[in-house]
């Protein structure tokens, strides 16, 4: 069992990211797991050394002794994810066994460890998930959590690593337009689009759109849009300006019972009940 107190750290770096942030450090004692996943990324060391990481490569990173600074080369359609935990903490969540890695040997602790590895393309779908989800601060932490112990099964637990579950999100360029087409559902949340005309915009077939986009989104486009239009409704009805009536048009229902029937489906209480807790 994990304990609730596991603390991992996990951030997703892109270009534009990149030229905003200062050089970084792998510290001493903690495993890193950095993955690559679009174009080439180069990891700098110092000016006499440097590694590049292809898409779908990894490095593991552990040094027992000094921390190792860094600094990131990168493409527009780079990602580099950087996953970071504590070793004692890796060998509380997997039974220690060297044939996963030397590093799970708990007597090989104090040895420093580089290795380099392929990962799956479930990995490679969570990871664009994580870049492509907006979340608010509040479910952002707890969100990120589960992804990094996903990965973190997948990577060390798999006897599968070459496995591919979705084949459309190994293409960096219908990933794109798999947020292209979110980016349109939601504009015209209060308008009847139908999947196949977002489908036509985008270049993509309808079956490369549904699939995709519950890979990288969790949830089928109409509910994803459903539930973007019910928080919206949530948030008006907290500021008690408008009637239910008016949110309900103004979320594109035109008939309020089939509004108010899917508010209490998700929230448990009906609009007009919400507004008066």
């Amino acid at each position: 069992m994990i304990p609730s107190s596991l603390q991992i750290e996990i951030e997703i770096i892109n270009k534009s990211k990149n030229e905003n942030r200062t050089p970084g450090l792998f510290r001493k004692s903690v495993v890193y797991l950095v993955m690559c996943v679009g174009k080439d990324v180069n990891l700098v060391f110092n000016p006499m050394y440097s590694r590049t990481l292809q898409p779908g490569k990894s490095f593991i990173i552990y040094d027992p002794d000094k921390d190792l600074p860094y600094n990131v080369i990168m493409e527009d359609e780079s990602l580099l994810c950087i996953l970071k935990i504590e070793l004692s903490i890796l060998h509380g969540m997997f039974i220690p066994n060297i044939d996963i890695a030397p590093i799970f040997n708990p007597e090989q602790s104090h040895k420093k460890f580089y290795e380099e590895r392929e990962f799956s393309a479930e990995i490679v779908q969570i990871i664009n998930q994580i870049n492509l989800t907006h979340l608010t601060e509040n479910s952002k932490e707890l969100f990120l959590h589960a992804k990094a112990i996903e990965i973190l099964s997948l990577f060390f637990g798999s006897n599968k690593p070459n496995t591919v579950a979705c084949p459309f999100l190994n293409n960096d360029s219908i990933v794109r337009k798999i947020k292209q087409a979110k980016d349109i559902l939601l504009e015209g949340y209060n308008q009847e689009i139908t999947l196949s005309e977002v489908a036509k915009r985008i270049g993509l077939n309808e079956y490369q759109l549904k699939v995709g986009f519950k890979e990288i989104y969790g949830n089928t486009p109409y509910q994803y849009v459903l539930d973007y239009k019910l928080e919206l409704a949530k948030q008006l009805l907290q500021k008690k300006q408008l009637q239910v009536n008016e949110i309900a048009d103004h979320i594109g229902y035109t008939n309020i019972s089939h509004f108010i029937a899917a508010f209490k489906r998700k929230y448990g209480m009906t609009p007009k009940q919400f507004m008066l807790r």
